[in-house]
């Protein structure tokens, strides 16, 4: 009788174990299936990170060679392996990245391999007791200061991979050339490698199908500011509840939120496109830097209309009384801003100089003065104040809104001066004969400037 319970114990966990083993296939299955739909996905959001992945793969297989060709291995040897791990290391997604980590790179290991050599002959000339502790004195002192310099916020954005790159290589030719005689070969090697590595990525980086961190930048700023326009049309109509044409598309109160988290992306695309020669409509030395401020600017404009956003699913209404009498001035000051933010990116995505924006920016101001003046006037004497404080927060954080997006017209009229945007003149065309009363039709002219900054 005590066998049994033993017996039944057994049989449930072979059948347990057997059904866990059944449903292994249908369970793998569906994962395989979701991180299908994952990695297409990922490939279809930017097509260019399937073409970065081969040039990544062209890269490393050419330098591959000087290992599989006898008289390329022949005359570098094992050091060959540092022209892969430089592929490997320096390629980057963009031109910029790539000729950041390059030149950083090779620069360093250029510096690092003089100095240690020298360190390494000095210490020679102060005898066998002296020589290991010249070289732990250098090794020190290199190490340190350069460690230091490091922190300063400049040196680290710019030049941290190549200052890392500086110590390591000094330390190994200084350190490993105290019981290897061959130091200047072997120095001679590391940079010969290195620099192959480095001009292999750089070429097939920029040579074949190259991404460019400053068109990245430019197009992203322009984003940014045509997103703030859209959820500015939409807020309107939503939050007074106006009747549209049609089912009105919410996905602007979403396209807002990735302008709040744009800081880091727009600093790593600026440092990389001061690497970058000049390409395609932006010369050399462009004003990346403007492109910050417009970002900056653009971020503080979001922060706005984010607290605008937790308006429109509040609990607290504002009553229709109130809510109608400021509701012409609030659509007339937003659809102003808007009009004024549109141009703004069609100026920066067309690299032309914004011609109505600060038309468009004085009557929303206009708008924003006679809604301070109804809110201070006879709304006050009329509403109590609880009642009024949700209507002056949105239309305080409009006029806030407002003023931002003057400051953005700013800064964009300033990044087409020093850019030297081309300029767009409205002309009137002649007026062709008809039985109908037609609107008057413009002509666009593009005028090229003489010069560019180089």
């Amino acid at each position: 009788m005590a066998s049994q319970p033993v017996d039944n114990r057994k049989e449930g966990i072979i059948s347990g174990a057997w059904h866990c083993l059944k449903s292994l296939p249908g369970k793998s299955m569906s994962k395989l299936i979701e991180l299908a739909k994952k990695t297409k996905k990922l490939g279809q959001d930017d097509p260019r990170r399937i073409i970065h992945s081969l040039k990544v793969g062209l890269a490393i297989t050419l330098v591959s060679l000087f290992y599989y060709f006898e008289p390329l291995y022949d005359g570098f040897g094992v050091s060959a392996m540092w022209a892969v791990l430089t592929v490997v290391v320096v390629f980057e997604f963009s031109v910029g990245g790539t000729l950041s980590r390059g030149l950083n790179r090779g620069l360093a290991t250029f510096l690092a391999a003089g100095l240690g050599f020298g360190a390494h002959h000095l210490a020679n000339l102060s005898g066998k007791l002296g020589e290991p502790i010249l070289l732990g004195l250098f090794v020190f002192l290199l190490a340190s200061t350069v460690t230091f310099v490091r922190f300063f916020p400049r040196m680290k954005a710019r030049y941290d991979y190549g200052l890392l790159i500086f110590i390591l290589t000094f330390c190994l030719i200084s350190v490993s050339g105290y019981r290897d005689d061959e130091v200047w070969h072997m120095a001679h090697m590391r940079v010969s490698t290195i620099l192959i590595g480095g001009f292999t990525a750089v070429c097939v980086c920029i040579l074949i199908f190259p991404v460019w961190a400053g068109t990245d930048l430019h197009n992203l700023v322009a984003n940014n500011i045509d997103k703030l326009a859209n959820f500015l049309e939409g807020f309107g109509p939503l939050y007074f509840q106006i009747p549209q044409d049609g089912e009105m598309d919410m996905t602007f109160l979403e396209g807002y939120k990735c302008v709040l988290n744009s800081k880091q992306t727009e600093e790593s695309l600026a440092n990389f496109a001061g690497w970058e020669p000049g390409h395609g409509e932006f010369r050399f030395r462009h004003p990346w830097k403007q492109y910050l401020k417009i970002g900056s600017l653009t971020r503080n404009c979001a922060y706005r209309i984010e607290a605008l956003n937790g308006y429109l699913n509040t609990e607290t209404k504002i009553p229709e009384e109130i809510r109608g009498k400021m509701q012409d001035a609030c659509i007339n000051m937003s659809y102003e801003a808007v009009k004024a933010l549109k141009e703004l990116a069609f100026s920066i995505q067309t690299m032309t100089k914004p011609c109505s924006a600060n038309s468009h920016i004085t009557k929303s101001k206009i708008a924003a003065k006679n809604l301070k003046s109804l809110l201070s006037t006879s709304l006050c004497k009329e509403t109590e104040i609880l009642d009024l404080i949700p209507a002056v927060t949105v239309a305080s954080l409009l006029v806030d809104a407002v003023a931002c997006t003057e400051k953005i017209a700013e800064s964009v009229q300033e990044l087409a001066s020093i850019a030297k945007f081309k300029s767009v003149k409205p002309k009137k065309a002649p007026s062709r004969s008809s039985s109908k009363i037609s609107e008057p039709e413009h002509v666009i002219t593009i005028h090229q400037p003489s010069s560019l900054p180089e």
